[in-house]
């Protein structure tokens, strides 16, 4: 028995799983950006 994966099923995966990664990247950026503005504010004083 072989399952076939629809098109309409597969364009679904595939745009949820790239709206999912570029979600998280946005999230990571932001906590990157936050963890080095602390790590320079923190070597100039």
């Amino acid at each position: 028995m072989t399952t076939y994966i629809f098109f309409d099923d597969a364009l679904r995966m595939l745009t949820n799983a790239f709206l999912l990664s570029a979600v998280l990247l946005m999230a990571f950026s932001g906590i990157g950006l936050a963890v080095i503005e602390t790590i320079e504010k923190t070597g100039e004083r």
